[in-house]
């Protein structure tokens, strides 16, 4: 078989398939070009591609009718992507590096809750400035909150939520939860009590996002409204989730304390959003699941079902078992 591979993958799991398969690598991120379904299409026919593990690239329809396609993967855990129908028609399982990032993402958010009741950027501009000159009047400018004795309030108490409680608590934060997909068991077990989303909003100190929900917008105006004065919002999620723009009235009234965001409609911050004349919010580039050991996370999690599917054994990451039905009936 011949494997191409385009997500960032570790050089140990990379050794491990060539022992087992031909395998081309070309990362995205290091040709900086992404593939959409035709191309990539393109690619699997002429080069006779039995296997395709992506991580930004688009397979759609073309991809999936490629008849030598026998397995694709993506590293991702949203399946945006991918169509699955047009997959399972042709009787090509897909598997997934579903958790890949969880512990990154959830590190960034209590990093971003941190950074923002801290004002560590702005405090780093002022000494890096040249600025600090009175140790009286930064150290009330910079006075910041502690999350030790706060409330964390998590919406989507999800395998991310799940690890920002954990971290949140071992800061010495009450956690509270909204998530009406969650069973109130599993919030005990994880020491969380479950609440309306509008409880949340009223008694949270720090609201974090981690929902999964693309297009319906949970936290409009009104649920900022509901916030304290002095609390602080991160979304690390979906930024459909969240209503941009009144957040940033919100931010320029002073109405909440501040936030902190990795992610934004469209993907790309715009140059004319408000959010960048504020001098109360931190923003960072969707890098929320940057980190090494989510490279070798997704690797190990991708490779090991390669080598499975290989070798004949059973998949234990795919997203569409009704591909391998299709398949073993025929294309």
């Amino acid at each position: 078989m011949k494997a191409l591979i385009r997500a960032p993958f570790a050089e140990r799991w990379l050794q491990r398939l060539r022992e087992q398969l031909e395998v081309v690598y070309e990362p995205w991120i290091e040709e900086r070009r992404i593939l959409g379904p035709d191309d990539l299409a393109a690619r699997v026919r002429n080069e006779g591609f039995s296997i395709v593990l992506v991580e930004a690239d688009f397979m759609f329809e073309p991809v999936f009718a490629v008849p030598g396609l026998r397995l694709a993967g993506t590293c991702r855990n949203a399946l945006d992507q991918v169509d699955l129908k047009a997959a399972t028609e042709h009787g090509v399982p897909v598997i997934h590096a579903a958790g890949r990032n969880n512990v990154a993402v959830a590190e960034l958010a209590i990093g971003l809750m941190i950074a923002i009741a801290r004002q560590l950027p702005a405090a780093h501009a002022h000494v890096a400035g040249g600025q600090w000159r009175d140790p009286i009047d930064t150290y009330i400018r910079f006075q910041g909150r502690e999350i030790a004795g706060s409330v964390v309030g998590i919406v989507g108490l999800g395998q991310i939520g799940a690890e920002v409680a954990r971290r949140a608590q071992a800061l010495g934060a009450r956690v509270l939860a909204s998530d009406p997909y969650v069973p109130k068991r599993r919030a005990e077990k994880l020491g969380v009590r479950l609440v309306s989303l509008r409880t949340l909003l009223r008694q949270a100190d720090f609201v974090t996002m981690h929902t999964s929900q693309m297009k319906t917008v949970i936290i409009d105006g009104g649920g900022l409204d509901l916030m304290k004065p002095t609390a602080y919002l991160v979304n690390t999620g979906a930024p459909g989730a969240l209503d941009y723009d009144a957040l940033a009235e919100r931010l320029k009234a002073r109405r909440i304390a501040g936030a902190a965001l990795d992610v934004f409609p469209g993907f790309v911050l715009s140059s004319s959003s408000p959010l960048l004349e504020l001098d109360n919010v931190i923003l960072t580039p969707h890098i929320g699941g940057a980190t090494r050991e989510t490279v070798e996370r997704q690797s190990r999690m991708l490779g090991e079902e390669v080598l499975r599917f290989v070798q004949g054994k059973r998949l234990r990451r795919v997203v569409n078992p009704e591909a391998l039905k299709v398949a073993a009936h025929g294309r």
